[in-house]
């Protein structure tokens, strides 16, 4: 296993990919603290399951948003389970999608508030702790629409661009505190949110080169390879997982 003896803080892990990747980090022998924000019997849910499993995690409360509370977060995972050697930055809310004269100038604000905001508050929370224990693993959770910028997405771009430039120029900061940042970048995953036997979903899947929906777990396969110890070494980087759209669009 990639992980074991290692902490991971999860947000946004109570539900869709982020749940997915909690369970891929306790299968890699990772200790998960699974955060949430308002989906507390979710995140609860996610946390049983995974000790059922013979794994060890527990859901946290925080809106990631909300400085002192992530914080506060922070310290209790440590606190609860000794260490803290990774996160999994993933929470997101609101409106996503959406013409310009459809959304508000809140549903901008949101956006970035979870591709940014929340971003730095559980750097500059997990940094002294993983700068004390000789290094620490930052993994965002951005989008393969980065590369496509199709229209009707500018709501969702305000907060996944911040992200992508944070990630890219924290890397180079926090480098020489053995901090890696990394970014993986989802296509349209398979989680309980999508019916793969819908028509609209089959068509799609048949127009990937791989020729197959991708399951929400592939994205934690990946998150696990940047938190791992294989991934020593790498920092500043952005793996789509999407089946290799993001190759066919030529980006």
């Amino acid at each position: 296993m990639l992980l074991t003896g290692k902490v991971a803080l999860v947000t946004g892990g109570g539900r869709g990919i982020g749940a997915a990747i909690c369970r891929v980090l306790a299968r890699e022998g990772a200790t998960v603290a699974v955060n949430y924000a308002a989906s507390r019997e979710k995140a609860e849910a996610v946390a049983q399951e995974i000790e059922a499993n013979g794994g060890k995690a527990r859901a946290f409360g925080a809106d990631v948003r909300d400085t002192d509370a992530v914080q506060t977060m922070v310290q209790e995972v440590v606190s609860t389970f000794g260490r803290l050697d990774g996160v999994v930055n993933n929470a997101i809310s609101g409106r996503q999608g959406g013409k310009l004269t459809d959304a508000t100038l809140d549903d901008y604000v949101n956006s970035f508030d979870f591709g940014c905001r929340a971003v730095i508050n559980t750097i500059n929370a997990a940094r002294p702790i993983m700068r004390d224990a000789g290094g620490g693993r930052i993994v965002n959770i951005v989008t393969e629409l980065w590369n496509m910028a199709p229209e009707g997405w500018s709501v969702y771009m305000a907060g996944k661009g911040a992200m992508v430039g944070v990630s890219r120029s924290l890397a180079m900061e926090l480098g020489p505190e053995n901090i890696t940042v990394n970014m993986v970048a989802p296509g349209w995953m398979a989680d309980e949110k999508v019916d793969t036997n819908g028509q609209g979903s089959q068509n799609f899947a048949k127009s990937l080169p791989l020729r197959r929906h991708g399951s929400a777990d592939e994205i934690g396969n990946v998150c696990a390879f940047y938190l791992s110890d294989l991934a020593a070494y790498v920092t500043g980087t952005y793996i789509p997982v999407a089946g290799g759209r993001v190759t066919q669009m030529g980006a």
